[in-house]
């Protein structure tokens, strides 16, 4: 049981968070990964991570980075970038994978993986399309700002389209302006995708995910309902997202990955105290592929996009919370008022997302508040 300080202490904070940490769901599959042989681990678990480098080029060095992400290596020309593999998958994945498998059972040589240099794996994308998978999540932030669900909640996906030239790295810092604003964390799972058709169906979009990761989709909360009432959705409001280092392969997730979802232990860690430890798969209502059909309903989509979960939620409160907006909207509830603030200059993040074994394979978003311009 963790502390009841979760936070640094101050007057308004609230005291009562519990998050009692958990094994990860089990993946929907009956399989027991801790029973393996290594043989048969290493079949579930043989894809890559990759990451990449920040570089004095836009798009910096795409890394092959080993499953226990230590080590790495330089992926070469002419897929020395994750978009340049991205656009010739076909080619460049069988490459990849093999210098992937022989950096990991040591038959390359690798240099220590340079945390601190890495940016996001796509510095910047063509697309950034984030939904609102969790329904927990959608009721609780409207219930907040004194909206109502639309009827077709269930049924027809909430999307937005969000800033893609500038995505943040996992420890660069979340530049705020005014505390006023209301600065949020939200915990999320992503995808990046491959050339997709316009007219995707759900049952044919799995096979177009190339690559999962997992994001700080930052949010400015009192900026939010001006910019919604002018019905032209978000733009101030959502400053630049942040990706955690690797982004993964699928197949390298194993039964974590089943019908087009992540089943995993989201860990939000708030100013060093673990305020949620959310299940990412059973209560994400619209699958991966669900939405990528929405998306391409008018349209088709470039490699390099790519797709957000929206912020993960539980139902179980204690379950904790993936943003900040839900725990207020919980002492609405509760208590009458909201007493926890939003994130000041100062103020911590942490995220990362745990499978079987505990293997936490996307690696951790840290990221702190520092004061920016106005």
């Amino acid at each position: 049981m963790l502390r009841k300080d979760c936070f640094r202490p101050r007057g308004d904070i609230w005291p009562d968070l519990r998050v009692q940490i958990k094994r990860p769901t089990p993946c929907p599959s009956s399989l027991n990964l801790g029973l393996l042989t290594q043989k048969s681990r290493n079949a579930y678990f043989r894809a890559m991570q990759l990451a990449t480098l920040r570089t004095a080029r836009r798009d910096g060095q795409l890394l092959i980075v080993a499953r226990r992400g230590d080590v790495c290596a330089p992926a070469p020309e002419p897929y020395s970038t994750l978009q340049a593999a991205l656009d010739d998958w076909a080619r460049s994945e069988p490459q990849l994978r093999a210098m992937w498998r022989k950096l990991d059972r040591g038959e390359t040589k690798g240099d220590p993986v340079p945390h601190e240099r890495l940016a996001a794996p796509l510095p910047r994308a063509y697309e950034w399309v984030d939904g609102s998978a969790y329904l927990n999540h959608v009721l609780l932030v409207r219930r907040a700002r004194g909206a109502e669900p639309p009827p077709t909640l269930e049924t027809d996906p909430l999307i937005y389209q969000g800033g893609s030239s500038d995505l943040l790295g996992p420890r660069d810092p979340i530049t705020l302006a005014d505390e006023d604003w209301g600065c949020d964390f939200e915990a999320e799972v992503a995808v990046i995708l491959d050339d997709v058709p316009q007219g995707t169906l759900a049952a044919d979009a799995g096979k177009y995910v190339r690559l999962v990761l997992i994001a700080n989709d930052v949010s400015l909360r009192n900026l939010i309902p001006a910019e919604l009432a002018k019905s032209f959705g978000f733009f101030q409001s959502k400053p630049a997202t942040a990706f955690a280092p690797f982004a993964v392969t699928p197949d390298a997730l194993g039964p974590a990955w089943e019908g087009g979802r992540l089943f995993a232990k989201m860990r939000s860690t708030y100013n060093g105290v673990v305020v949620g430890d959310c299940d990412t798969g059973p209560e994400m209502h619209f699958s991966f592929s669900e939405l990528i059909a929405h998306i391409t309903k008018t349209r088709r989509f470039a490699a390099g996009t790519i797709l957000g979960s929206g912020t993960v939620s539980n139902r179980d409160r204690q379950a904790g919370v993936s943003c900040l907006a839900e725990r207020r909207m919980l002492e609405i509830i509760e208590e009458g008022a909201p007493k926890t603030p939003f994130m000041r200059f100062g103020d911590s993040i942490e995220i990362e997302a745990r499978i079987a074994d505990d293997w936490s394979p996307f690696g951790r978003i840290i990221q702190r508040v520092e004061r920016g311009r106005r």
